[in-house]
């Protein structure tokens, strides 16, 4: 299986950005000092999303979930159906 998977450059603003970390902390109940990492993929296989954001919560061992979504089109909803 050839998976193609690559970063995709969308635009999203900062603020954007800092909306979904929030959203995150608040609703994963992450303590503020553990940092996250957001990361926009691409998938060119036909059995996967156009695109998908993933979320890194980087704490021992490190917690990872996708939303198929950019993140610009993530609301707190996706967030709180992460547990």
């Amino acid at each position: 299986m050839n998976l193609s998977f690559g970063r995709v450059t969308t635009e999203v603003s900062s603020q954007q950005i800092k909306q979904v970390k929030k959203w995150i902390y608040q609703y994963l109940n992450i303590d503020e000092e553990t940092s996250i990492s957001l990361s926009q993929l691409q998938c060119k296989e036909a059995d996967c999303p156009p695109i998908e954001t993933v979320i890194s919560v980087l704490t021992n061992p490190v917690q990872q979930f996708k939303i198929h979504k950019k993140i610009a089109d993530i609301e707190s909803t996706d967030i709180s159906r992460l547990r």
